[in-house]
């Protein structure tokens, strides 16, 4: 026998042993598979399993087992495929059914004490009177801080429970000198997959789409008709970092821009016959121009709404190579609550190219260094640094070159942009050091500031604030020394994130991204794009 089979060998029967697990005692025994017969080896594991219980000299914790051991074996199969413990799946489907009970806050850990950045409109906390700002020092009658006690897992099970049961909560108030106590009744609290829509200007609306979860589509066309009661006729929709979510919501949104008759997508797999959706046109903005934005953290879903808008040609991507997600997942649950993501499926966009990046069987950890090894590079910064799969060539409507193989090259590339980005600004972001001053100068102004509900009167009065050097000053007080050459030259975008940041603790995300994009050199390209009315591709020459 070869070496290499020799080290291979214990690997497989170990995993032919935990299939026999899974098999024996997760599936209902009610349950049998068609054609099984007494000798497969599904029955002979089990068989063994069953005897190592009755006879081996120990006692043997097979749920442990499992549990320990199912993770590794999903993990054999491709990068998307994932089990799901049963303490893990509340919290996994909430991110795309769009709701969970709490009691209503966004929150911030700020010296090791919970800290109310917001608190969700008609929820439970606004109802009973918890402000922006209060500090929640005990929970239940017990102290709640400090540095070991206080983190997020910590606190999101600590403040979010079951619909109709109650917390009781220390706050304290820089208004009042003595704590504060309240009991909050904790119901559904939205989570929004829709961040932001506005008008740019009198024309461009744009949207911001962080998933693609079950309310995402009624957000969507909220938003849509939001803007369109304001005059917009051309949209930017920004999928940047959107990582995917439910295939049939991106399908729904995507029918809203396209005429009768157009492939969106398919999907085909070994036990999945060729499904396709085909737009019906029933959309309200079919002839609106629409530039889609995307990075490298586009996938799944995202992808599949540009690869739709781009072989269809019926607008233009902007931005960089999204992730190179093809694949597609169904969800099955297991009788005690856990359950496995199941790759079932590819999906293609309509030019019929997958989009799915290359990995190989049981090789996650190289699958996951993948956007660093693009980074490394210079894919972010150089767009001549991307190497398309010349056999995987495609053609959209009008006959322009796409490539499959790993993502959706952007029509407009728009590199990384490193202007200002110094040492000192880096070090200020990643030590959070703009975030704490900007949370400080907005406690502390909260009264003054409050009277802003435009971002437009609350930016022109903050660009009249010496919040740079005060910054700075801070910052040197945290241990940040000031390097003024580099402060300098981040100037602009120090002061860009403060103000975004005061914006949104003081009036919300309809402030935050709005200064925040001011900077963004991918938004400022769509919306030239747009302005000059090019937002639909042109058939190339020949």
């Amino acid at each position: 026998m070869k070496k290499k089979s020799i080290v291979w060998l214990p690997f497989v029967i170990a995993i032919a042993i935990v299939l026999g697990i899974v098999i024996g005692y997760r599936y209902p025994q009610t349950h049998t598979v068609k054609g099984a017969q007494q000798g497969v080896p599904g029955n002979k594991i089990s068989n063994l399993l069953g005897i190592i219980e009755t006879q081996y000299v120990d006692t043997v914790d097979i749920h442990g087992l499992i549990e320990d051991v199912m993770p590794q074996i999903v993990g054999e199969l491709d990068p998307h495929s994932a089990y799901i413990p049963a303490k893990d799946l509340q919290a996994v489907n909430e991110e795309l059914e769009g709701s969970f009970s709490g009691i209503g806050i966004q929150f911030s850990i700020l010296d090791d004490t919970i800290t109310v950045v917001a608190v969700v409109p008609g929820g439970p906390s606004e109802k009973i009177g918890i402000m922006p700002g209060d500090r929640i020092v005990e929970v239940d009658d017990t102290v709640f801080a400090g540095k070991d006690v206080v983190t997020n897992d910590k606190v999101l099970k600590k403040l979010r429970g079951p619909k109709g049961s109650q917390v009781k909560l220390g706050v304290l108030r820089s208004t009042s000198p003595e704590m504060l106590t309240y009991e909050v009744t904790r119901n559904d609290i939205p989570v929004n997959s829709v961040d932001v829509a506005f008008m740019v200007n009198d024309e461009v609306g744009y949207i911001k789409v962080n998933k693609f979860g079950r309310t995402t589509y009624t957000e969507f066309m909220n938003s849509l008709a939001q803007l369109k009661n304001q005059n917009a006729r051309k949209f930017i929709v920004d999928l940047r970092g959107n990582s995917g979510g439910i295939l049939d919501i991106a399908i729904n949104m995507i029918n809203e821009f396209l005429p009768k008759g157009q492939l969106i997508v398919y999907t085909e797999g070994k036990a999945f016959p060729r499904s396709e959706a085909i737009s019906n046109g029933s959309g309200a903005f079919k002839e609106a121009p629409i530039v889609v934005l995307i990075d490298e953290w586009s996938a799944s879903a995202s992808e599949i709404f540009a690869g739709a808008i781009q072989d269809n040609d019926r607008g233009l991507i902007i931005g960089r190579r999204s992730f190179g997600k093809g694949l597609v997942q169904n969800q099955l649950p297991f009788a005690d609550g856990s359950a496995i993501r199941l790759t079932i499926a590819r999906y293609y966009t309509p030019s019929g190219r997958s989009i799915q990046k290359e990995y190989e069987l049981g090789h996650g950890d190289d699958y996951e260094k993948d956007i660093l090894n693009r980074f490394m590079h210079g894919e972010f910064d150089h767009p001549d640094s991307i190497k398309q799969n010349d056999t995987l060539v495609y053609k959209t409507r009008l006959g322009r070159t796409v490539y499959g193989g790993g993502g959706i090259m952007p029509d407009i590339f728009v590199p990384r942009d490193t202007t200002g980005i110094t040492p000192y600004l880096n070090e200020a972001v990643n030590k959070g050091l703009l975030y704490q001053y900007a949370f400080k100068y907005s406690d502390e102004k909260r009264h003054q500031l409050s009277e802003y509900k435009d971002y437009t009167q609350l930016q022109k009065h903050l660009q009249g604030e010496p919040l740079l050097d005060e910054f700075t000053a801070f910052a040197a007080s945290h241990g940040l020394k000031r390097n003024y050459k580099e402060i300098k030259e981040s100037g602009r975008l120090l002061t860009n994130y403060l103000e975004s940041y005061i914006a949104r603790n003081i009036i919300g995300d309809d402030a935050f991204y709005p200064i925040l994009l001011q900077e963004d050199k991918t938004f400022g390209k769509a919306l030239e794009v747009l302005n000059e009315n090019k937002g639909f591709p042109e058939a190339p020459t020949k």
